[in-house]
Order: C-alpha cells, then structure tokens, then sequence
C-alpha cells in the first residue's frame, strides 16, 4: 500500500517535472508576442476616468481569463482533431488585427481634429458608461485574438510532451500571460495617482516629491508612446501571422528582410479588411434607409 502511494507520488513529481520544462520552453517562445500583447492592451485599457480606471482593468482582466479558459479546450481538441482549423482562426484574427491597425493609422491621419472617441470625458453619465462598455468590449476582443496567438505558440512547443503536460503547461502560460500583461498595465495607469500621493506625502519638497512629479508629467508621454506602439504592434502581430502560416508568403522575395515584409504585409491586409469593411458598413447603411 505505502509503495502504491510512494509510486504515485513519484509519477507526480516526475509529471510536475515535465510541466515545469515545458512551460519555462513555451515561456520563452512567447516572450515577443507577450511584448506586442502588453502595447496593444496598454493602449486598449486606457483613456478612462481616474477612478475608473481600475474596475475597467478588472473587467477587462476577467474578460481576457474567460478568453483563455474558452481558448484553451478548444485549441487543444482542434489540434487533435481538426489541425487545418487552427491555420485559418489565426488567419482571420491577423486580418482583424490588421484591421485595427490601420483603422488607427487612418483616423490619425485623416480625423484627427475630431474628438477622441474613447475618452471618457463626457457630461452626460449614460453615454460615459456607453463608451466605456464599447472600449472594454473592445479591449476583451483584442485580447481575444492575441491569446489565440498566445495559446497556440505555446502549445507547439510542448507537442511532443504528454497530454497533461500539454494541458498544465499552456495552462499556466495563458494564464502567467494575463497577470503579468494586465498586471503590469495596471500599474502604468495609476502612475499619476501614485505621483500625486508622494507629492502630497513630502508636501511638494524633497526628491520624493521630485519623483511623484516626475510620475505625473511621464504618465501622459507613456499612454501617447503606447498608443503608437500598441498600433505597430498590431500590425507586426497581423503581418507575423501571415508570413509564419502561409508558405507563399514566408517565401516571397526572400531578398526582402521578414521585418519588412511583416510590416508590408501587416499593412497591406489591414488594407484590404478596412476597404472590404467599409463597402459592408455602406451597403449595410444604404439597405437600411431603403427600409
């Protein structure tokens, strides 16, 4: 009986082993992704009011563990039973990530005199919790198309491991990625507050209330930096998607380097999404007022 117990103790171990091996390889294989992930959630979870910056981080943080959890089962089953229908959600999601990129790039460059959309500074309450919904909404489908990315790189780097090592290790990735992302953007966004509170803490004298300054004038410079990277980021993450699963692009004038060729390909995708979007919205329009 006691020798049952010591063997089952020993395939644990030797199972948390393999868990812990394989989850430091997926880590590491998802460390850049992780990176365009944090720019584009930065720039996703801010623009709101102060004191709701936090609960909005919250939700948004439940929305992207809700993703993983859905993700997860369904990537797994897929790679068991449909591997074809992996390639074509991440080929979808590029086409969205691109989109959003160059629907950015757009609305700098052309409407820029017009009012951000998705600041929360309006008087009227119910609209304020309008575009606050429609920004966490939109937040939660980002990261939606990130994890797949996410779950999917770290399940080819365990595809030779056992089936509970499979499940443990993208598991705890997803996982590590939504707390150390969403964690880290949280304490960005409160940097000002903080700033504030040493200020007021060494009543505005002193290298601590030099340093609660400094928190406050870099807060505003760190959000516009994120809101540009987060925008490259997206088209980086669109364009490697593409390059990595098509085999025509990952071939195509190889005397270009992948850097640009991502870009070019980012760029030419969310292109191709944004026009295709904008004949729908118009025909879409257009069938309603015949109504």
């Amino acid at each position: 009986m006691a020798s049952g117990i010591f063997a089952i103790l020993d395939d644990i171990g030797a199972l948390m082993d393999d868990v812990a091996v394989a989850s430091k390889v997926a880590t590491q294989k998802t460390v850049g992704i992780l990176g365009d992930d944090l720019a584009v959630n930065a720039e996703k979870a801010t623009g709101f009011l102060s004191s709701r910056e936090l609960p909005v981080l919250w939700s948004i943080t439940k929305g992207s563990l809700l993703n993983k959890l859905i993700l997860i089962p369904i990537v797994l089953l897929l790679n068991t039973f449909l591997p074809i229908a992996i390639k074509c959600i991440l080929l979808l999601g590029g086409f969205y990530l691109a989109y959003e990129g160059i629907e950015k790039i757009i609305e700098f460059l052309f409407h820029r005199d017009k009012k951000e959309h998705s600041v929360l500074k309006h008087e009227d309450e119910e609209l304020g919790e309008q575009a606050e919904k429609s920004k966490i909404k939109a937040a939660i489908s980002t990261d939606f198309i990130l994890s797949i990315e996410i779950v999917i790189i770290a399940l080819s780097q365990v595809l030779d491991k056992r089936l509970p090592v499979q499940i443990m290790a993208v598991t705890f990735v997803s996982f590590l990625a939504t707390v150390g992302v969403y964690g880290f953007v949280a304490i960005i966004v409160r940097m000002d507050d903080t700033g504030f509170k040493l200020i007021k803490h060494s009543h505005d004298k002193g290298l601590i209330s030099k340093i609660g300054h400094v928190l406050v004038k870099a807060l505003p410079v760190i959000i516009k930096a994120f809101a540009v990277i987060g925008t490259i980021a997206l088209i980086l993450v669109a364009g490697g998607i593409f390059i990595h699963n098509v085999e025509y692009f990952h071939h195509f004038l190889p005397q270009i380097p992948e850097t640009i060729k991502i870009i070019l390909l980012g760029l030419a995708a969310g292109l191709v999404a944004f026009i295709l979007i904008s004949i729908s919205k118009k025909i879409i329009s257009l069938f309603k007022k015949r109504k």
